[in-house]
């Protein structure tokens, strides 16, 4: 695996395997030492366009547990505020010998652009472009169903909420549905792109009529500041239709899960209680989010390492 840049582009056996290996680096978690020495001598750059707490922390753990060199870049504060450009950005970072680059942008697409250039010749890994994708996203979350609901083939996965401007729903999508998962969407008509038919998913406006037939919900984040105009008439009708709260909570089956990608508006698409309660996985996806990232970093590092110590 040379880049991830789309959950479209991994099949079925090279998301398992990802899956499988974070397995094992989810053990490292438990363990008082939490360090391997697989991609010791490689260099991660960490580009960051955008803000982020989540994410650009989860990347740089995984990078430091498998032993790899990191270096933080952020936008604020770099030539990019001068004006500097993606390319030569890039240019900088391959004179500097980075082996991966770790991008989120505001553009969809500077990922895939980074990676199909031919300015640098390291992998890249998508954390994020724009509204368009987000596949370690949708790879821990299909890790934290896997272990509470064991195989997601044939299960039921419903998706609610700002589904316009998230990436996380189309990775979601594409990524359980390549893993025979059934996805549900669910979002008022506006806040729904306008090539659904093209999603491997069921599209529906009743929140309430999906609940008893749900496995798992991910409630997404409204994402106020992408949006112009006004898509609902208000944070509390939205919520009224739209909110996952104690109540909404209770028609989910014994053993179904909450999850959220973060960071979540309390009191908006999910209640306090409902973030807080034990069916909430919220937390743990963050945990699992470091393994997912570290078995995403070693399978793309780790065997050029091993070839050039066999050279």
């Amino acid at each position: 695996m040379k880049h991830l840049l789309s959950a479209a582009d991994l099949s079925r056996d090279e998301a398992q395997l990802i899956l499988d290996t974070a397995e094992e680096m989810r053990s490292l978690a438990d363990r008082p030492i939490k360090k391997l020495p697989a991609l010791r001598g490689r260099t991660v750059v960490n580009l960051f366009f955008e803000d982020s707490t989540r994410t650009r922390i989860s990347f740089e753990a995984a990078a430091k547990r498998l032993s790899a060199d990191v270096i933080n870049f952020s936008a604020k504060g770099s030539s990019v505020s001068k004006g500097e450009s993606l390319k030569d950005t890039a240019l900088t970072l391959q004179a500097m010998g980075a082996d991966a680059v770790v991008c989120r942008h505001g553009s969809s697409g500077a990922p895939h652009l980074l990676a199909k250039s031919g300015w640098m010749t390291g992998s890249v890994v998508n954390a994020g472009d724009g509204t368009h994708e987000h596949p370690t996203q949708a790879l821990l979350d299909a890790f934290t169903m896997r272990r509470h609901l064991g195989s997601l083939e044939g299960r039921r996965i419903t998706i609610v909420g700002d589904v316009l401007h998230s990436r996380v729903a189309r990775s979601n999508v594409l990524l359980l549905s390549t893993l025979g998962a059934e996805v549900t969407v669910v979002s008022p008509p506006t806040l729904l792109p306008v090539d659904m038919s093209n999603w491997p998913c069921v599209t529906s406006y009743d929140f309430d009529s999906v609940l008893p037939k749900s496995d798992a919900v991910m409630m997404l984040r409204v994402q106020r500041e992408r949006m112009n105009d006004a898509y609902f008439p208000s944070a509390r009708e939205y919520s009224r239709r739209y909110g996952l709260d104690r109540y909404r909570m209770a028609q989910l089956p014994d053993d179904a899960i909450v999850l959220h990608p973060g960071p979540m508006n309390r009191g908006m698409e999910i209640s306090a209680e409902v973030a807080d309660s034990t069916r909430s996985v919220i937390v743990e996806q963050v945990t699992n989010g470091v393994a997912i990232r570290m078995a995403v970093l070693y399978l793309m590092l780790s065997g050029s390492n091993e070839e050039e110590q066999k050279a």
